[in-house]
């Protein structure tokens, strides 16, 4: 048995636990005694840490599959002209010359190699199979580009037409007229912001031919660009960065408004669920705060049973009402006025991707301190294309 899933039959048995001891010591009105809500919230933390590491694990190792993997299948036999097949950024000849350049290898021969991946910033576009790796390290790093429709666009804004209106059929007599009734189109502007980090190296370990600089880099650039991407994606306002699903232009629908400022009803979340029109239910997620999830952990449906469910599966994740649930410190808490949870297709926020991610080394900036920096930039748009696609449950004002 790996730790990962070591881990989920642990957790799932403190939940049973935790379930036995609210059962037992609750009063009538479902309240906790101080003595014991603090035993109670001990076992809940030790759940929520448990979740954590199960999915620091499982991203680490899901990393370090992928980029364990062999830049180049190997070749038993060399077909004519093979040379020839991959030119630019996915030339063999580029991928050495860029990684040269990172560690100050090389001279004009490699500059020469780099001017077809030359940005207009003085860095260069990491090359195509590298970049691959990136976006795949970037969708561990980052929840909401596993759930969201992701696209990659050469440059300029990208028109994404959109059903404004649908038409309808109608009941007709026999021969008679059947009305017209159309669709309406609208269109949603994808462009592209900014978004950079930058990386310092020592001198010495970078000219240490045993330290993977691409790894490095590639963890890094995910961990850094990937939160703050995540961030934008849920919070952004639109201005110099993406449309997040919580803004209140351009975001989702408010489906259900809360009764409390700081807590949620078993009602209010199956008004949340059943705002969502049944064709978004099917590929539905739940996303919320990890204090959120504490508030949840407490209810029960109709039934007895409780409404959140842990994962022992692993790559599944927990669930609400038999739903998906991930949480991210990005989403707003349950406070006054506040959108503390979202439920809905993911699939229609749109990430756009502008192609080629840039890099640039650094020299004379960190020299003093005997390292050198690596500037990496990225540009990225995000916006929720149908807002009734996503539902949220805003707390009291």
């Amino acid at each position: 048995m790996n730790q990962a899933m070591a881990l989920r039959e642990e957790r799932a048995k403190t939940w049973e636990k935790a379930k036995a001891y609210l059962d037992e010591n609750k009063t009538k009105e479902g309240r906790l005694s101080a003595e014991h809500k603090e035993v109670y919230e001990r076992m809940e933390q030790e759940i929520t840490d448990l979740g954590k590491d199960i999915e620091r694990i499982e991203r680490y190792e899901a990393m370090e599959r992928e980029l364990s993997k062999p830049i180049n299948e190997p070749m038993t036999t060399k077909p004519q002209g093979a040379d020839r097949d991959k030119t630019g950024r996915a030339s063999d000849e580029y991928r050495q010359s860029f990684w040269r350049a990172m560690r100050k290898q090389g001279g004009y021969e490699v500059q020469n190699a780099l001017k077809i991946g030359t940005d207009s910033e003085g860095g260069y576009l990491a090359p195509d199979e590298f970049e691959r790796t990136l976006i795949e390290a970037l969708e561990e790093e980052n929840i909401f580009r596993s759930m969201a429709k992701v696209i990659t666009t050469s440059s300029g804004d990208r028109k994404i037409p959109v059903v404004a209106s649908k038409g309808t059929a109608s009941w007709v007599d026999e021969e008679g007229a059947i009305p017209e009734s159309d669709d309406a189109f609208g269109q949603v502007s994808i462009g592209a912001y900014k978004v950079a980090t930058m990386i310092k190296v020592s001198e010495e370990l970078l000219h240490d031919n045993v330290f993977n600089l691409e790894s490095y880099i590639a963890k890094e650039f995910a961990r850094r660009i990937g939160a703050k991407e995540e961030e934008a994606f849920f919070t952004g306002d639109g201005t110099g960065k993406p449309t997040g699903i919580f803004n209140e232009t351009g975001g989702g629908q408010v489906g259900v408004t809360a009764a409390s400022a700081t807590a949620i009803t078993v009602d209010e979340i199956m008004d949340l669920f059943y705002s969502l029109r049944s064709p978004y239910r099917k590929k539905a997620a739940f996303v919320t705060n990890d204090s959120t999830v504490k508030l949840i952990r407490k209810l029960k449906d109709g039934n007895g049973q409780y409404l959140w469910q842990p994962s022992i599966q692993a790559g599944q994740p927990d669930t609400i009402l038999n739903r998906p649930v991930k949480t991210s410190a990005y989403v707003p808490i349950a406070e006054s006025g506040a959108k503390s949870m979202a439920f809905g297709d993911f699939g229609y926020y749109w990430v756009a991707d502008r192609q080629g991610r840039s890099f640039q080394r650094l020299n004379e900036l960190y020299a003093v301190t005997g390292q050198v920096g690596f500037r990496a930039t990225q540009r990225v748009d995000g916006k929720l294309i149908l807002p009734e696609a996503i539902k949220l449950l805003k707390q009291k004002g």
